[in-house]
């Protein structure tokens, strides 16, 4: 669930073009992509939209203290769901409360100060983080630049180590058809730790494939590494000292590459 594509709850004949399109999961939103207006109609059209979808499915829901969260609880405790979004993630007891309502793993989107704040314990009480890395610039008054995330991003990778989480997912790229930033937005999060990234269209897809595998370059020091080290005694790989970390990078590297194939 490294690479999930988003699809407005209010279109649903979208999931099933969703699913066709090769994301690992498919997020049916009833937050931000849906008008107030047409998210209880939406709601109600969800358990005829996820008939026949054999993909892993994330609802993402409205936030807690907002006059839609009930009732997205009620809908979604009796949909067949991998895992429930709550947007604007920012306590334990909040993703406590989800996963206790509909029995299902929470995936908390981080996109304010206060979540960064409860970091942790968010972590802790969640299946996986997920950075709201537009509404969180917006939060704080920023730029949404590399820079300025570099310290929330950050956090959130070590948050979900601490926790035993998978690595979180990172924001979305807004840009839809600039595969070049896309790829290196893709780049930039695997440098910091990410394990995934948030999919606004099916046409990112490709470029952000690219962007979370390893390069050939990568892929064969691995698998050299991996090869050399068998022995279990300590080895040189292009001049470089092989030991327990060297080879803990080495198997990722080839696991990445896996999951992705």
């Amino acid at each position: 669930m490294n690479l999930p594509l988003f699809v407005p709850a209010d279109r649903p004949e979208r999931v099933a073009k969703a699913a066709a399109a090769g994301a690992d999961a498919i997020i049916v939103d009833l937050e931000d992509a849906v008008a107030p207006s047409a998210r209880e109609s939406a709601r109600a059209g969800l358990t005829d939209a996820l008939q026949g979808v054999t993909c892993a499915i994330v609802l993402r829901i409205n936030a807690v203290r907002t006059k839609w969260h009930e009732a997205d609880l009620d809908i979604a405790a009796n949909l067949p769901l991998s895992a429930i979004m709550l947007a604007k993630a920012e306590s334990a007891a909040a993703c406590a409360n989800v996963a206790s309502a509909t029995l299902t793993p929470v995936i908390a989107l981080v996109e304010t100060a206060r979540g960064i704040e409860q970091l942790n314990e968010i972590a802790d009480a969640s299946f996986r983080l997920a950075f709201g890395s537009i509404d969180y610039a917006a939060d704080l008054g920023m730029g949404h630049t590399r820079q300025s995330l570099l310290s929330a991003r950050s956090a959130l990778v070590l948050a979900a180590r601490l926790a035993g989480q998978p690595a979180p997912l990172d924001g979305v790229t807004t840009a839809i058809h600039n595969d070049a930033l896309i790829e290196d937005d893709c780049r930039h999060a695997v440098e910091l730790g990410m394990g995934g990234k948030l999919i606004i269209h099916p046409a990112q897809l490709t470029a952000a494939r690219r962007g979370f595998a390893p390069s050939p370059d990568e892929l064969s020091w691995a698998r050299r590494v991996l090869d050399a080290a068998k022995g279990g005694a300590a080895v040189q790989i292009d001049d470089a000292m092989v030991d327990a970390p060297v080879i803990v990078r080495a198997k990722a590297l080839v696991a990445r590459a896996e999951g992705l194939a």
